[in-house]
């Protein structure tokens, strides 16, 4: 849903502008250097890119799924760890907070994060707990002191997006250890300078340099009850897969943005490149890998655009959501393996690029959910909707 088409565009202008004008050209030097510049981080800030999703009361843009999914789409069109210094902020890092925190939380955290004054981190993986989520061993207990009610927090949590940089972490821990399940896990907002929080050294990674990731270790860490996210213990693992269909479809449109720079690329080099006194674009083989890509990339980007809709709707995308995610990475990580192809050798080299976005675009098979979860996802739903 598209709710004033005059100042979208022009908002979309922007950041297709952005995206061209100053993040193109930083590729280079973020790869080199696994940072992004300071000064690039600040523009966003100033854009507004960390209040994407957050309502305008709290001084975000509030954009509807379908608008942020566009946005997504230009500003996905280098490399992703651009994307990924905003992502956990507008994404999974503060979406627990507006879709479930009380008004008090909503109040305190919303408005810094929507102005990138302050990042978000959402940790929920461990060593022993990824794709099953409701197996996590954080706990956090309960308990009364001369300061008040808080939770003590010990464990462990992995891959964590961002935590570097974190202002606070949308933590998932379990607050009922006799509950093994889902019902035992709780969701909270935990200051990411609070005693007891120490960070792992940063992953060293296949690809997506300058988006850094580590170990997050919770040692007695002191959190006050009033941070357990809307006051109720048991809901965060409700929470978090409520975050996650969100993430979803978001997700799906980066790997269309990201796509769309992959193909542009290639078509260019196919276009340029001259073999056996014509341009390579002119074989039929290499058409074939063009136009197979192309199709693909048009059904994801019409997918996402549909569950986005969908879920501005306000009906259940949790399938449409997981349809996104495996298809739209999947064909993402097709476009860049046949990009590969169409450039051969100079493919396979650092100075052009298409290496860099191969390795890039492994990832978004795995995280959020990997391919499979979003089969079994997908193929339970349907299951429960046959025998409803």
């Amino acid at each position: 849903m598209i709710r004033d088409p005059q100042t979208f565009q022009a908002l979309l202008d922007s950041v297709t502008r952005f995206t061209r004008e100053r993040l193109v050209p930083a590729e280079n030097e973020v790869a080199e250097t696994d940072a992004i510049p300071p000064a690039i981080v600040q523009e966003m800030r100033d854009m507004g890119l960390f209040g994407l999703t957050i309502p305008e009361a709290y001084g975000g843009l509030e954009l509807t799924m379908e608008e942020e999914v566009r946005v997504l789409f230009e500003l996905c069109q280098t490399s992703p760890a651009f994307r990924s210094v905003i992502g956990t902020t507008v994404g999974i890092g503060s979406q627990g907070i507006l879709m479930d925190g009380t008004p008090e939380q909503q109040a305190e955290y919303l408005p810094r994060l929507a102005t990138g004054e302050l990042m978000a981190s959402f940790a929920l993986t461990e060593p022993d707990a990824g794709s099953d989520a409701a197996s996590l061993r954080t706990t956090a207990i309960k308990g009364v002191d001369s300061e008040g009610e808080h939770y003590l927090v010990n464990g462990s949590k992995r891959y964590i997006t961002n935590a570097p940089q974190a202002g606070i972490f949308t933590l998932m821990a379990r607050t009922n250890p006799a509950d093994k399940g889902a019902g035992g896990v709780s969701a909270f907002i935990v200051d990411a300078h609070s005693p007891g929080i120490s960070l792992g050294k940063i992953d060293r990674k296949m690809g997506q340099k300058g988006a850094h990731t580590c170990d997050v270790i919770f040692d007695n860490v002191r959190v006050p009850a009033r941070q357990l996210i809307g006051g109720v213990e048991g809901r965060g693992f409700k929470t978090a897969m409520k975050v996650l269909d969100k993430g979803r479809i978001h997700l799906a449109a980066v790997c269309v943005g990201v796509a769309r720079r992959i193909l542009a690329d290639a078509l260019r080099y196919a276009v340029e490149r001259q073999q056996f006194g014509q341009p390579i674009a002119e074989f039929q083989l290499v058409q074939a890998m063009l136009a197979d890509s192309q199709t693909e990339l048009y059904a994801a980007e019409c997918m996402v655009i549909d569950a986005a809709r969908r879920r501005d709707e306000g009906r259940n995308v949790s399938t449409e959501a997981a349809c996104c995610k495996l298809f739209a990475s999947e064909m993402c990580g097709r476009v860049a393996d046949r990009a590969v192809q169409i450039l051969g050798g100079a493919g396979y080299l650092a100075e052009y690029g298409i290496e860099r976005f191969y390795r890039d675009v492994r990832l978004f098979r795995l995280y959020e959910g990997t391919s499979q979860i979003q089969q079994i996802v997908i193929a339970r739903n349907m299951v429960r909707e046959a025998r409803a």
